[in-house]
């Protein structure tokens, strides 16, 4: 049973976590050099000093009935982390979108066009190759369900906070290992795209395919902490108009921003229980398909985030709100759910998926670089490599890893890679990568059966492949026979 007593202290040992995860970063040089983030190192910490790992060792020495034979983490504390993350990933989800105009989709399609095409295609490719191999090898051989096919998109694109916001989802469509397998994935996907993405960073520089050759030793110097990747001027002038407003009034505009993340949680909530009454009383009347009812809260909370900025926009309001605070208030959230969900994750899931889980990790890696070395030369026709290796780095990791390559790659923006990236993104966060079809995914595949859902998820990548090809793959070609 949870309490109050719980819950405070589940934050003080969150708040060490989080701090022995800082220290290890400073006296560990190879976990800074790697950006390995402090909430990951964090979850861990409190993982091996639990009952998984700690605690066997303890039960070995000590008597069963010690205190310590459970490990050094209270099953009072334990018992608030597993419920942790399925509730602060609406936080993160309702702050994604607001503080920053939304832009017509006119204006994002100009700036981005080619980098939407190419986020794309490594999206719904993941989801391609994942249930192709679950279909034709890992579940005849393993045995593991075919919700497993959406497990490289959920870990790679959707991250730790999207994996642990999955997991009620999971356990109620009869796969609850699924969020401890998804969650690995996007340990793995974090690690793995930074390293390799460094590597490719500097194949890149010694091919010329970057503006400028002034990377890696002297820029990677330069990034002391992975939040500040994000920082730009638009966001300082910003933060100027919107500090000098704010310190005119006697509220707290940190209070302020907490009451619109609630808000559009609030609306999440509302257009999900009216959906999920529409559909009762419809098509699932008479034991129809059901849908909305497996949908979690985190993408209708992103919906009404959306709906409270554009009433923003339209009102004048947004000097109000501030895009840095957001980030902020999001960015916490994420921390405490990293710590939360890895720290309760579950090794014996992982052990006994362990064949299919590498299998799936490795498949989604090479799916991602096939994107990079063979479908961005051909889609991208402007600095195809900074473009292509930001989105491969959130495509494997969390949208930071992305940020810092390109950070690694181009420094100086001297591609226009941060603007496009950013723009994107209003295309993208909405559908995968955490987005509708993300939380659908599981539920769909269930309902549909793999089948119907890879014919589903591989007409939409021929489409934007097809859509890459002939929209901005042409652009290359008469580039390359007027050099003929």
């Amino acid at each position: 049973m949870i309490t109050f007593q719980g819950l405070l202290y589940t934050f003080i040992f969150i708040g060490l976590a989080l701090l022995a995860g800082k220290g290890l970063r400073a006296l560990i040089p190879v976990l800074k050099k790697i950006f390995l983030p402090s909430s990951v190192l964090g979850g861990i910490l409190i993982l091996l000093a639990g009952p998984q790992v700690l605690g066997i060792l303890f039960r070995g020495i000590l008597a069963p009935d010690h205190t310590l034979s459970q490990g050094l983490i209270p099953e009072e504390v334990l018992q608030v982390l597993r419920g942790l993350p399925g509730l602060l990933i609406s936080v993160v989800f309702a702050a994604l979108l607001m503080g920053k105009p939304i832009p017509h989709i006119k204006e994002i399609w100009r700036r981005a066009g080619s980098q939407v095409v190419f986020g794309q295609s490594l999206a719904w490719g993941q989801y391609v190759i994942g249930l192709l191999l679950v279909m034709f090898f890992l579940t005849p051989v393993f045995g593991i369900p075919s919700m497993a096919g959406a497990l490289i998109e959920i870990g790679f694109e959707g991250g730790h906070g999207t994996a642990a916001g999955m997991a009620e989802t999971f356990r109620v469509m009869g796969f609850p290992d699924g969020a401890d397998l998804a969650l690995a994935m996007a340990t793995f996907g974090l690690i793995s795209g930074i390293v390799v993405g460094s590597v490719l960073v500097n194949w890149a520089a010694r091919k010329n395919y970057l503006p400028q050759q002034t990377i890696l030793a002297e820029n990677s110097q330069n990034i002391q902490n992975i939040s500040d990747i994000s920082d730009n001027l638009d966001e300082e002038i910003q933060d100027a108009l919107w500090e000098k407003e704010q310190s005119l009034k006697p509220t707290d505009p940190f209070s302020i921003h907490l009451a619109l993340v609630g808000l559009a949680i609030g609306l999440g909530w509302l257009a999900r229980e009216a959906l999920i009454g529409l559909e009762a009383l419809t098509w699932a009347k008479n034991g129809g398909f059901l849908f909305f009812r497996y949908i979690p809260l985190f993408p209708m909370a992103m919906l009404g985030g959306v709906v409270i900025q554009i009433i923003i926009d339209k009102t004048g309001l947004g000097i109000h709100i501030n895009r840095r605070m957001m980030n902020r208030i999001s960015g916490t959230t994420l921390d405490f759910i990293i710590v939360a969900a890895l720290g309760t994750l579950s090794l014996s899931a992982i052990r006994l998926h362990l064949a299919p889980f590498l299998i799936l990790a490795f498949a989604g890696l090479l799916w991602n670089l096939f994107c990079v070395f063979v479908l961005a030369p051909r889609i991208i026709p402007e600095w195809w490599f900074p473009r292509a290796v930001c989105d491969f780095g959130q495509s494997t990791g969390v949208t930071v890893t992305g940020l810092l390559l390109l950070r690694l790659a181009d420094p100086g923006n001297e591609s226009g890679t941060l603007e496009s990236f950013g723009y994107k993104q209003l295309l993208f966060e909405p559908i995968v990568g955490g987005g509708f079809f993300t939380a659908a995914s599981v539920p769909l595949i269930v309902q549909l059966g793999p089948g119907s859902v890879l014919g589903i998820t591989g007409t939409i990548l021929i489409f934007w492949l097809i859509a890459g090809w002939f929209l901005f793959g042409r652009f290359i070609r008469e580039r390359k026979l007027k050099n003929i």
